[in-house]
């Protein structure tokens, strides 16, 4: 099973090489982990998603919360909670089929950031699978790059989620 940490850390060099070398050491895969500065600048948000059952979770979660610059832990897996990805893609856009991705564009609401004569450039913000289905039905014209964000998350409602 897939769970998404968010990790508040203090916002120092090295802080994100360590907790995914620990992670990483610990032969857990990280399947995506993003990083950015949060409400107090002096505090990091990572946003953490790893695959392995409870167990492995919680020995994550241990690690974790030995490391002197973590502050807070929180598991989003269960919460009711926003999670979100961006992905630019480049794709194939010639005179022929130009009008076919632009229509595929607007079907996903995703937008259009550049074109030039063979290729288009889109963007796209939303749930991971949203974002699959997208590439998906792009294949078909040719995708000639893709980049991803990883996984953002945060929760619903007034009232932080509980730390682990």
């Amino acid at each position: 099973m897939k769970h998404t940490l968010a990790v508040l850390v203090e916002n120092k060099p090295g802080v994100l090489t360590h907790i995914s070398g620990l992670i990483s050491r610990r032969a857990f895969n990280i399947e995506s982990i993003t990083a950015g500065y949060t409400e107090e600048k002096e505090t990091t948000r990572i946003t953490i998603v790893v695959e392995g059952d409870e167990i492995e979770l919680e020995q994550v979660v241990n690690q974790l919360s030995k490391l002197i610059y973590v502050i807070k832990i929180i598991d989003l897996t269960a919460t009711d909670s926003f999670h979100r990805e961006l992905a630019l893609i480049k794709v194939k856009a010639s005179l022929d089929n130009r009008s076919d991705v632009v229509n595929i564009v607007q079907i996903f609401r995703a937008r259009i950031v550049d074109v030039n004569p063979e290729t288009m450039v889109i963007e796209l913000s939303g749930k991971e699978s949203k974002i699959d289905a997208l590439c998906q039905v792009l294949e078909g014209h040719g995708i000639i790059e893709i980049v991803r964000t990883g996984k953002v998350a945060l929760s619903r409602g007034p009232i932080p989620a509980k730390e682990c």
